[in-house]
C-alpha cells in the first residue's frame, strides 16, 4: 500500500503554484487536501477546524517566518502531526518546533510520497524504516506523543 486514504492534510504555503502543484501531488497520492494557508494566523484557523491528520508547513510565509510558530501551535494537538518544507531548514530550532521533520524544496514527488508514509505508519502505531528516505529528514527528538 502505497499510501494512507483519506488522510487529511493542511498545505501551509504562501505561493500559490507552489501550494496549487502540491494539492494536485496530494490527490495523485490519494490524500484529502482540507485546507491551503498562506498566512500563519489563516494556518492556525484552518489547523484548529478542520484538524488535519498532516500539516506540511513552510517556514517563510506571507507574514515572515512565521511558519515556526505555526508548527507548534498545530503540533501542540496530538491529532496533528507536522512536516516542515522548506528550502531553508537552517531556520528549525533544535527542537524542531514540534514538528517530525523537514521535507527539503524543491522537493519531489517521491520526496512527499515517503515522508508522508513514514508519518502515516508512525501515526498507527508502527516502527517504519528511516533509510532511504530521499529528501526528508527527521527532526533529532521525539516529537511530543511520537517516538522516534
Amino acid at each position: 500500500m502505497s499510501h494512507v486514504p483519506g488522510l487529511r492534510i493542511l498545505v501551509v504555503e504562501d505561493e500559490a503554484l507552489i501550494a496549487l502543484e502540491l494539492e494536485c501531488l496530494l490527490d495523485d497520492l490519494g490524500y484529502v487536501t482540507v485546507g491551503v494557508a498562506g498566512s500563519s494566523s489563516e494556518a492556525i484557523e484552518l489547523g484548529r477546524t478542520t484538524v488535519p491528520d498532516i500539516a506540511l508547513v513552510d517556514i517563510h510565509l506571507i507574514d515572515g517566518p512565521t511558519g515556526i510558530d505555526v508548527a507548534r501551535t498545530l503540533s501542540s494537538d496530538p491529532r496533528t502531526s507536522v512536516v516542515f518544507m522548506t528550502a531553508n531548514d537552517k531556520r528549525i530550532p533544535a527542537d524542531f518546533a514540534g514538528a517530525l521533520g523537514v521535507i527539503a524544496k524543491p522537493y519531489s514527488e517521491r520526496a512527499v510520497a515517503g515522508a508522508l508514509r513514514y508519518v502515516a505508519a508512525l501515526r498507527a502505531g508502527g516502527q517504519p524504516e528511516a533509510d532511504g528516505l530521499d529528501g526528508f529528514r527527521l527532526a533529532t527528538h521525539g516529537a511530543p506523543g511520537h517516538e522516534l
